[in-house]
This record gives structure tokens, sequence and C-alpha cells, in this order.
């Protein structure tokens, strides 16, 4: 189903919170043929027509755990180049906290979407597609109330953030079959950790904050391959200061 038919059904339907109250869905106007064209400029790939479709008839609204969603980002301040150079924020959860389009200039599609945390600071793979996102999204206001989208806002953010999964070190990146991982290990160096999220399931990801607000973070071009620099121990780096390992 296109983003467009699943905004139109969302509207049709009565939506409600957990606690039964009802949920209206206020939908944005649409852009007009001279914002589209001046919006699908800021942008890294052409527009898709489901997403010029869905343009049209409205640029957003408020429903679920998103306060606000924006297809056009316009209403929010977001910020991660490294991890996202072309990144469109779409929706935000009134905490600081946005999913993401992971736009690249050979996109045909608005996807993977991502969901980028603060605190904990990570982020986490939500959604394949647009149309996806807005079916997980509608499912957090009608019963059983059970959305991947809530799913990975409330919960995935903490595993991830404790347990640290899939992370690889640089001598099994520089050690992998893969040649694309090999030469990103071989780029940066012992001091980076490597996360590798091609063929990933949903509410997996990375720290992008594991050493602290100022992590480095890298990413391999457009693929969905990142990296993140190990702080060193404080007694140690003086320690290599005055020649000493």
């Amino acid at each position: 189903m296109k983003p467009l038919e699943i905004v139109r059904n969302a509207r049709a339907m009565h939506l409600t919170s957990k606690d039964g109250e009802e949920v209206l869905l206020g939908l944005v106007p649409g852009l007009s043929e001279s914002e589209m064209k001046a919006f699908e400029a800021s942008l890294p790939c052409p527009l898709p027509g489901d997403i010029r479709e869905l343009l049209a008839f409205c640029t957003g609204f408020a429903a679920g755990p998103a306060q606000c969603v924006d297809f056009t980002g316009r209403s929010f301040i977001f910020e991660a180049e490294a991890e996202f150079p072309h990144g469109l924020p779409i929706a935000a959860d009134g905490y600081g906290n946005f999913w993401v389009v992971d736009l690249v200039p050979d996109s045909k599609a608005w996807g993977p979407i991502y969901f980028a945390c603060h605190d904990p600071p990570v982020i986490l793979f939500q959604s394949p597609t647009l149309d996806h996102f807005l079916v997980e999204l509608f499912k957090c206001n009608t019963p059983p109330f059970k959305s991947l989208v809530d799913d990975v806002r409330r919960h995935r953010l903490y595993d991830v953030w404790r347990k640290n999964p899939g992370v690889l070190s640089y001598e099994m990146s520089l050690a992998s079959q893969d040649p694309d991982l090999t030469a990103f290990a071989r780029e940066l160096g012992p001091s980076f950790q490597f996360i590798d999220l091609r063929d990933t399931e949903i509410g997996f990801g990375f720290s992008w904050g594991r050493y602290g607000a100022d992590t480095v973070v890298r990413r391999l071009g457009s693929l969905p391959i990142f990296a993140y620099e190990k702080r060193m121990n404080p007694l140690r780096k003086l320690l290599r200061w005055f020649g000493q390992k």
C-alpha cells in the first residue's frame, strides 16, 4: 500500500490512545507544484512518485509516539552529518529524538528509516520504507496497540546501549571476507570499532555516543557501515605523550 493510501485510511479510522482518548489526525496541507520543485531540489535524489503524491495531499500530522510528523523536515533541527550526510528527519517524539530517512544520491524510495536517539545515544534501524513506518506508527493508536515504532523507541534502544551487540573490532573487520568492510578498517585503523547495518533487523543499531558526546563517528560513503573511535584511557594517553606504551 502506498503512503498516501495509508494516511487516508488512518484518517477514516477511529484512532485512540491506550487510555481510550480519541486521536484526531489533523493533516498539514500539501505542497504546491512550485514548493514541490523547491523541496525536491534540496534533496540528494529525485522524489519518488508515491512520495510526490503524498506531499501533494499533506506534509504531515501528529499521531502515536510521534509528536510531529513533517515529511519535509522543515519543522525540525537535526544534525547528524557523520551518520546521515543527506538524512531527512520526518518525525519527532517531542523529547529530542527523531525518525530519519537515510537518503543517498541513488535512492529510488524513501528508506531505510532510522530512529536517532540522544538518551541513550543510539541509532536504530526502524523501517525499510516509509509505508512500513506509517503502518507501524498508526498501530500505536489502534488496538491492541502493538507497534514496532513503539517497541524500538521504548525498548530496543536500551538493549543496544547495554549490550552493544554486533560490534566488530578492527582486527575482526580487517580479517573479514567483505572487501568494503576490510577497506574501511584499513582506512580508519585500530582505534575504531565497526558496525555493519546492511542486512539488519528492526531494532538493531549502534551507540553513536558510546564513548561520550564527542565520540568520533565515521560512515563508509552511502553504505550503512559505521565506525566509532574508542576513547583512550587518560593515563594511557599521558604515557604515550611521554613516549611510553
